[in-house]
């Protein structure tokens, strides 16, 4: 006999290409402008990545000498991996951007007070890319003023569903 079906919405599900997401980013930051990077990787990397072992929790976007680089990202490696190489999980990660993106980022982040934060980690074409966020630190009461709000929201949709 089957189970209950669930009737009505359904929590949406993340797209197939989506390996990891930096759910945090949102909650802490303003997000202004978004960008896609893409990620020099090592051989052990990308096999970690099809793997889905990623995690851009408390990782963040430097600029040093012109160019991009993604620290604190932490990429598994698999039981698998080669004997002759030693892979560093939480290793430094170079982002490739076209120049004119990268020199107003530089621009931002240095004149305006801006940070860059990874938003999430997908698949593009074959191609491991990283969205990137040029954004600003909330302070701590945007943030209460951002879950009571969310709370209002979740209320409202109670009261809604009852009165039907």
């Amino acid at each position: 006999m089957p189970s209950k079906l669930r009737m009505g919405k359904t929590k949406a599900k993340t797209p197939s290409n989506t390996i990891a997401l930096n759910r945090k980013a949102r909650f802490d930051f303003s997000i202004e402008e978004d960008f896609e990077a893409g990620i020099a990787l090592e051989g052990w990397e990308v096999k970690s990545l099809r793997a889905g072992r990623a995690n851009l929790k408390e990782s963040y976007v430097i600029i040093k000498d012109n160019q991009l680089f993604l620290l604190g990202s932490h990429m598994a490696p698999l039981p698998s991996a080669s004997t002759h190489i030693h892979p560093d999980p939480v290793r430094t990660r170079k982002l490739l951007m076209h120049r004119a993106e990268i020199d107003r980022l530089v621009g931002a982040v240095e004149r305006q007070g801006y940070t860059l934060i990874p938003l999430s980690l997908y698949w593009k074409n074959g191609r491991a890319k990283l969205k990137i966020a040029l954004a600003k630190g909330k302070k701590q009461y945007d943030k209460r003023a951002a879950i009571k709000q969310r709370e209002w929201e979740r209320d409202k949709q109670r009261l809604l569903k009852i009165n039907r």
